[in-house]
């Protein structure tokens, strides 16, 4: 596969030749996790409309739910203004956190609470 010659031109890789991308729920809009993709995996999430990603640590692409079942439906994909993310919004099926959690930022560590900010 190779990705769509005008869109890679957009794209702005970290060292390691990897976009951050965000994935939303459609549904509710929660953020629910944050992955890395190289063009193959983008390719591949936009031909298959399946959540592709590029896994660092075991340096290899997976798609979202291959071995859990959780898997993820792309709806929609978008570029951010300076091309090095991409937000991806899905029809997510189970837990999208490899800890069976609903989001990967569902934990009660919080750095700053909303209410905190509106009133210094």
């Amino acid at each position: 596969m190779t990705l769509d010659p005008a869109l890679s031109d957009r794209l702005k890789r970290n060292a390691d030749g990897l976009i951050a991308a965000v994935v939303v729920e459609h549904s509710t809009s929660d953020v629910l996790m944050m992955a890395w993709m190289n063009d193959e995996a983008l390719e591949r999430t936009l031909t298959t409309r399946r959540g592709t990603y590029y896994s660092r640590s075991r340096g290899e692409l997976w798609a979202k739910g291959e071995t859990s079942g959780h898997v993820q439906h792309v709806r929609e994909v978008r570029i951010d203004c300076d091309g090095d993310t991409v937000l991806l919004r899905v029809d997510q099926t189970g837990p999208a956190c490899h800890t069976g959690t609903h989001t990967c930022f569902d934990t009660d560590e919080r750095l700053l609470l909303a209410d905190e900010s509106e009133n210094p």
